[in-house]
């Protein structure tokens, strides 16, 4: 069964940007739980730092897919101002797109596929791509959020979320993130090149796009190599 992997990179709206009435919208439970003004500061900045990790403060700017079976795979990917030329590098290749645009290819290529996987793709990227592809009244060709259990999804529209399946649906106390999940099974990090998803808001800023796009293949890469170890290992439905 065709398989397609997915991954996201996101970017939080600058705070000091938004209207009166959104920066209210936004701290007024840390007006109310801060014992004193250092403490304030101290959640503001921890606020303005995860804004990244909503739909309603950020946007995608990398959305990446990689075809399990051929492992070839496409990045897309913002570059606001530029005309960057489509590249190719290793077995992706990279292609400027808006967001709406990016959400749009998502969706159009998801039709060619019964089973999707991601890591953590549960409670952040599917989620993430369905709001923001609502924003742009697209409509997904496949419900990837029907059901948490993999025994209890649609067959024609499967997700398989590694970091549920690997924590056996949470029954694993420290999730641990992709990074430490590779260490366990001696598979390249996509960390190792000095470049985090925490990075990502400022590498935009600096107008580093491919360096974001080439992280996000990397993303990619790593959790093919975690499917397959949970597929040969851990999968007790086949």
């Amino acid at each position: 069964m065709a398989k397609l992997i997915f991954d996201i990179e996101t970017m939080g709206v600058d705070f000091d940007a938004l209207d009166e009435a959104t920066q209210e919208s936004l701290t007024r439970w840390i007006k109310k739980e801060a014992q004193d003004e250092d403490e304030y500061n101290k959640m503001l900045e921890d606020l303005k730092n995860g804004l990244g990790f909503s739909p309603l403060t950020a946007e995608i700017v990398a959305l990446g897919v990689l075809d399990f079976e051929k492992n070839q795979g496409a990045v897309y990917f913002q570059a606001p101002g530029e005309k960057l030329e489509e590249y190719k590098k290793d077995n992706f290749v990279f292609k400027q797109a808006t967001e709406k645009e990016m959400l749009e290819r998502f969706w159009d290529g998801a039709r060619e596929y019964r089973e999707f996987v991601s890591f953590n793709g549960r409670t952040f990227d599917m989620p993430f791509i369905l709001i923001r592809s609502a924003k742009y009244k697209i409509k997904p060709t496949k419900d990837l959020m029907s059901n948490r259990y993999l025994s209890s999804q649609k067959f024609e529209a499967k997700h398989i979320d590694l970091m549920d399946q690997l924590t056996f649906y949470g029954a694993v106390r420290r999730k641990g993130n992709l990074h430490l999940w590779c260490n366990l099974f001696g598979i390249k990090s996509p960390k190792i090149q000095g470049v985090t998803g925490d990075d990502v808001q400022k590498l935009f800023k600096d107008k580093k796009f491919k360096e974001i796009a080439e992280y996000n293949s990397r993303d990619l890469v790593a959790t093919r190599e975690l499917y397959i170890c949970w597929k040969d290992y851990l999968n007790f439905s086949e």
